[in-house]
C-alpha cells in the first residue's frame, strides 16, 4: 500500500511538470540573421580567375616540399593553435555546464554513525546506530526559457571559439607561407648582393693597380672603395634580415629559433591560381565572419536570460531514502523515508537590477551587430585589396623586369665608353648602382606578387572546409 501511496504521490508531480515544460516557451527575441547588402561582384575580379577546390590545400601549388613540410608542422606544434583548440576545449565544457541545468540533478548519499551519550547518574550510558541513504532529485522548471536561453548563448559562445580556431588555422597557413615566401627573397638579395660586391671588389683591385701604375686618380680610387663598401653593407644588412627572418618561422612552427630549410629558389617558384569567389560567399567560408555571427547569437539569446528574470522560477525537490538503526533494517518497510517540494521564487523589487541587466544585454547585442556587419564589410575590402595587389604588383614585376634588361645594357655601354675613354667613371658607378638597386627591387616584387595572392586565398577563407554546426545535444569540438 505503501509503493501505491509513493507513486500516488509522484504522478500528479510529474505530470504538472511534463505538462507545464511542453508548454514552456522562451521570453527574448529569437536570432534571425540580418540582412546584410553585398555587392554583386569584386571591383578588381581578375579575368584569370580560376575555380579552386575548397577542400584543395592551396599551399602545395607552389610546387615546393620544403613549403608543404613548413606548412605541415606549423599546424602541429603552433602554439597559438593550440591555444585556439584548448579555447574550444574549455567553452565546449563551458557549454556543458549550462546545458545541465536543463535536466533533473539526481544525487545518493550514505551516511552511517554510532554515538554514546550520558543519560543522568546512575544510568548506563546510551549507545545507539544510525543508518541512512538517500537519494535526491531537484529540478528547476525552465517554464519562461531562462536556463534554454543560457545554453543557447553558452553553445554559440563555443561554436564562436570553433571559427576563431579555424581563422587562428587559415592566419598560420598565410603566415608561413608569406615568411617563407620573404626568406626565399632574402637569399636571392643576398646573392645578386654578393655578385654585386665580387664585381666591385674586382673593379677596386684594378684600380688599386692603375693607382699604383699612375693611370688613374685617387678621386677614382676613392669612388670605387666606397660603392665596394656600401655593396659590403648591403651583404651585412641581407644577412640581418635572413637570421631575424628565419626566427620568425621558427616561432610560426613552435618551435626554438634556428635555421629553416630552403627548397626552390623565389624565382622557380610555381604562383598558385588566382581563385575565383563572389562578395556573398564569404558569409559562409570566412571563420571570422562566422564567428562574429556567433558572437551576436550569444549577445541575442542573453537578451532572453535576462527577460526571463522578471518571471517566477519555479523548482521541484524530492527525497527518497531508508533510516534505520542497522544497516539489514534499511529494507524494511519502517525503514523508509520521503519527502516531495516545491518552491515558487517571484521577483518583486530589485532596485531596477533586472531591468538594468536587460538593457546591458540589448547593448551588447548591438554591438555584436555592428561589430558582425563590420567584419563582413572589412572582408570585402580584404579580397579588394588582394585583387588589386595581385594586378597591379604583376605590372610593377613587369615594369621592373624591362628596366632590369635596360639598365644591364646601360651599365654594360658605360664601361666600355669608360674603358674607351669617352665618359666618366661616374657614369659607370650610376649605371651600376641603378642597376643593382633594380635587381633588388624585382627580387622584392617577385615575393611580393606571391605574397598577394596568399592574402587574396587568407581574404577568400580558403585552408579549411566549412562543416555544419554540430547539434545542440551532442556537440564536440574537432580535434586539431
Amino acid at each position: 500500500m505503501k509503493n501505491c501511496l509513493h507513486c500516488s504521490t509522484l504522478r500528479p508531480l510529474a505530470l504538472i511538470a511534463a505538462t507545464a515544460f511542453l508548454g514552456a516557451c522562451a521570453v527574448g527575441p529569437d536570432y534571425h540573421r540580418p540582412a546584410v547588402e553585398t555587392p554583386s561582384s569584386f571591383r578588381y575580379a581578375s579575368p584569370q580567375a580560376e575555380a579552386v577546390d575548397t577542400s584543395l590545400d592551396w599551399w602545395t601549388q607552389f610546387n615546393d616540399p620544403v613549403l608543404n613540410d613548413l606548412v605541415a608542422k606549423a599546424l602541429a606544434q603552433n602554439k597559438d593553435l593550440a591555444i585556439a583548440a584548448a579555447r574550444v576545449e574549455e567553452f565546449y565544457g563551458r557549454y556543458v555546464v549550462t546545458r545541465a541545468g536543463l535536466f533533473p540533478q539526481v544525487s545518493a548519499n550514505f551516511g552511517a554513525s554510532r554515538s554514546r551519550g550520558a543519560i543522568a547518574p546512575g544510568y548506563p550510558p546510551s549507545v545507539g546506530n544510525q543508518v541512512q541513504l538517500n537519494g535526491a532529485v531537484s529540478w528547476e522548471l525552465d517554464l519562461f526559457g531562462h536556463l534554454r536561453r543560457l545554453t543557447e548563448a553558452a553553445r554559440a559562445d563555443y561554436l564562436a571559439t570553433q571559427s576563431a580556431q579555424q581563422a587562428t588555422r587559415i592566419a598560420i597557413i598565410a603566415n608561413v607561407a608569406t615568411s617563407y615566401l620573404q626568406l626565399r627573397d632574402f637569399d636571392n638579395q643576398l646573392l645578386i648582393a654578393q655578385a654585386t660586391l665580387e664585381s666591385r671588389k674586382g673593379a677596386l683591385d684594378l684600380f688599386n693597380e692603375r693607382y699604383a701604375g699612375g693611370v688613374v686618380s685617387r678621386l677614382q680610387v676613392s669612388q670605387a672603395q666606397s660603392e665596394y663598401e656600401s655593396a659590403q653593407t648591403s651583404v651585412f644588412s641581407i644577412q640581418q634580415q635572413i637570421a631575424t627572418q628565419e626566427d620568425a618561422i621558427s616561432l610560426l612552427l613552435g618551435q626554438n629559433p634556428g635555421p629553416i630549410p630552403r627548397g626552390k629558389s623565389i624565382t622557380e617558384l610555381t604562383a598558385p591560381a588566382i581563385p575565383a569567389g563572389l562578395p556573398s560567399t564569404l558569409l559562409e567560408r570566412r571563420p571570422d565572419i562566422l564567428q562574429a555571427e556567433q558572437t551576436l547569437i550569444s549577445a541575442n539569446a542573453s537578451i532572453g536570460a535576462a527577460r526571463a528574470l522578471y518571471f517566477p522560477q519555479i523548482s521541484l525537490t524530492g527525497l527518497f531514502g531508508a533510516a534505520s538503526t542497522a544497516l539489514s533494517g534499511l529494507w524494511t518497510g519502517p525503514a523508509r523515508v520521503w519527502s516531495f517540494a516545491g518552491a515558487i521564487t517571484q521577483p518583486i523589487f530589485q532596485g531596477g537590477a533586472i531591468a538594468g541587466g536587460v538593457h546591458q544585454a540589448e547593448a551588447v547585442q548591438q554591438e555584436a551587430l555592428f561589430s558582425y556587419e563590420q567584419t563582413i564589410q572589412q572582408a570585402f575590402a580584404d579580397v579588394e585589396n588582394a585583387l588589386v595587389g595581385v594586378a597591379r604588383t604583376r605590372d610593377q614585376l613587369d615594369s621592373t623586369t624591362r628596366q632590369v634588361g635596360a639598365l644591364t645594357e646601360y651599365s654594360s655601354v658605360a664601361r666600355d665608353l669608360y674603358e674607351g675613354g669617352y665618359t666618366s667613371y661616374l657614369e659607370v658607378l650610376d649605371a651600376e648602382r641603378s642597376l643593382f638597386n633594380a635587381q633588388l627591387q624585382q627580387s622584392s616584387l617577385q615575393d611580393q606578387e606571391l605574397a598577394q595572392i596568399v592574402n587574396l586565398y587568407k581574404a577568400l577563407g580558403y585552408g579549411w572546409t566549412p562543416a555544419p554546426p554540430p547539434a545542440a545535444d551532442n556537440a564536440k569540438p574537432p580535434q586539431s
